[in-house]
């Protein structure tokens, strides 16, 4: 009875971190803000997607700055240079990091805690106006003319139905601490209960193996759904495939270390069988 128990306990383990760690890692990276910015934050110094912001910067720098229509007509090469060379201007690592923490409390924070201004929305939107306002205020020293930035300016990354996964994804992520130390304490009696605790560690090795090869597929179908609808907008979709990309890499590490931990679990099985048959 007690190897039955100890199997099951083991089961049970290897369960409960199959959802587990999937969790925490979405309430660290996703959920949370600082961990959502440290991932998205190499974007802002890409390439590709720094032409594409560009654009989307020009268009919302002239839409917000409420000039008149001459004065627009004017100053519109300026801006549109300038956006062009926004990744140049002091102050863009901050404006951009800014960027990403605006977009995560438009879309994460509870909404009575959110300023008057921060509009909700009703898909996933960046806020770019930390840049506009970089870009608008070098403008209004080019031309001599004081220009207001907007306090806010949205461009759209996905859609209600993906806004709708967000919000269940911020009420059940953090369980996953939860799991995780069930999956921790159903191991742990696992192993007391276990006659042969060498093959009791080869067998939870294993199956941890396996459980990070179901989290690599998981990875995968999650990016495709992530990058599966397109928004009609260049920058938005650059944002989502490459965010779904270095949000991908990040998660490779978890399961790395989980593999790791497998090999290491499964030698120490196997060395415990053999000093035991000795």
């Amino acid at each position: 009875m007690r190897s039955f128990f100890s199997a099951l306990a083991a089961l049970l383990s290897l369960l409960l971190a199959l959802v587990a760690v999937p969790a925490v890692w979405v309430d660290r990276n996703i959920v949370q803000e600082d961990g959502f910015a440290a991932i998205a934050g190499p974007l802002g110094s890409d390439k590709q997607f720094q032409s594409a912001l560009s654009s989307a910067l020009a268009r919302a720098s002239l839409s917000g700055s409420q000039l008149s229509g001459p004065l627009q007509a004017a100053t519109q090469p300026v801006v549109e240079s300038l956006a062009k060379s926004a990744t140049t201007l002091p102050g863009y690592d901050a404006a951009w990091t800014e960027t990403l923490r605006r977009s995560h409390r438009l879309t994460f924070a509870d909404p009575s805690t959110l300023p008057p201004e921060a509009d909700g929305a009703n898909s996933l939107t960046l806020d770019v106006a930390p840049l506009v306002d970089l870009v608008l205020k070098k403008v209004s020293s080019s031309v001599g003319v004081p220009i207001a930035a907007p306090k806010q300016a949205l461009v759209s990354v996905g859609q209600s139905s993906q806004r709708q996964l967000i919000d269940r994804l911020k009420t059940y992520a953090p369980l996953g601490y939860w799991l995780a130390a069930g999956a921790l304490i159903a191991f742990l009696l696992g192993l007391v209960l276990a006659r042969r605790r060498g093959t009791m560690l080869l067998l939870t090795g294993v199956g941890l193996a396996l459980v990070a090869w179901l989290w690599k597929i998981g990875e995968g179908l999650g990016v495709q759904f992530a990058q599966g609808t397109s928004s009609g907008s260049q920058v938005a979709d650059l944002f989502k495939r490459q965010f779904a990309a270095a949000a991908a890499q990040s998660f490779d590490g978890w399961i790395i270390t989980a593999l790791i931990v497998a090999a290491a679990m499964a030698v120490l099985g196997l060395v415990l069988r053999v000093f035991a048959r000795r």
